[in-house]
């Protein structure tokens, strides 16, 4: 069946809604509780995960690249498990994630903000003005996460097949909805196709976090693009051997078959900024 996304707004009813079409097709749930108990196979801790997890990045500059280095890291938790099929990637920008993998169900839940926070309130048993504060809080980060790594709107509703306002709609009729539209023979026409696309992500993203953990490479200005397991590398990079480094990263990676190299040797760098 096809990969299921679901975005949602705090409060709109997700949490319930993606436990009860989890378990209606017998999919598995990938959120925030099961990226944690993969996290350590991938060298991601809980601070890590805490500090990062659908949160735009903090912009200290030290951070930044242990910061996209981690971001890639959950990426890569999120492709490999929806490799596996019968899935439900539950936001950490999913749909986005599988960009290209025409046999995803992308939904998104909605609800109107002061229903949210009476909902978020009744539900952690915490004041109204709590509530409000947390609600807010919470569209922000989401928005600016995925404005920041995707560079998309989060509310606009072209990037979403199904969009479902639970203030009229119980959640078992949305369950339904989306149970329905998961099993449209136009999805599962795809899922063969698409298989061979994720691969090709899978092996990008691990190239990426190579180049990211990578102590030869300094700057990060080239490009990645992967075609059935054949990588190209188009870009610049500031001296040979950091070339040779991004070269050595994309063949030691598992599943690539070869590698084009296009990569152009600059010799300027951004001059040191006075103290």
């Amino acid at each position: 069946m096809a990969i299921i996304t679901i975005s949602r707004e705090m409060g709109s009813g997700g949490i319930p809604i993606v436990q009860k079409i989890a378990d209606k097709l017998g999919y598995r749930l990938i959120d925030g509780e099961a990226i944690e108990d993969i996290a350590p196979e991938y060298g991601l801790t809980r601070e890590v995960l805490t500090q990062i997890d659908e949160k735009p990045p903090a912009f200290i500059e030290h951070l930044d690249r242990q910061i996209e280095l981690g971001m890639n890291r959950i990426q890569l938790i999120v492709l490999e498990q929806a490799l596996q099929g019968n899935v439900i990637i539950y936001g950490r920008g999913g749909q986005d994630l599988l960009e290209g993998i025409d046999n995803v169900f992308r939904v998104r839940v909605i609800a109107p903000f002061d229903l949210r926070v009476e909902r978020w309130a009744e539900r952690e048993w915490i004041d109204p003005d709590l509530a409000y504060t947390l609600v807010r809080k919470s569209d922000q980060q989401r928005a600016g996460f995925i404005k920041y790594y995707y560079d998309r709107d989060w509310d606009d509703p072209v990037h979403y097949d199904l969009i479902i306002n639970t203030a009229k709609l119980s959640f078992e009729t949305a369950v339904q909805q989306i149970a329905g539209g998961v099993m449209d023979e136009n999805l599962l026409q795809l899922k063969s196709q698409s298989k061979e696309r994720l691969r090709d992500l899978i092996i990008r993203k691990k190239i990426q976090i190579a180049r990211l953990a990578d102590a030869r490479i300094e700057d990060l200005t080239f490009q990645i693009s992967v075609k059935d397991g054949h990588v190209t590398l188009e870009g610049h990079v500031y001296s040979e051997d950091e070339k040779f480094a991004a070269i050595d990263d994309a063949k030691t990676t598992e599943g690539v078959t070869d590698v084009t190299e296009k990569l152009k040797v600059v010799g300027y760098r951004a001059a040191p900024q006075e103290h």
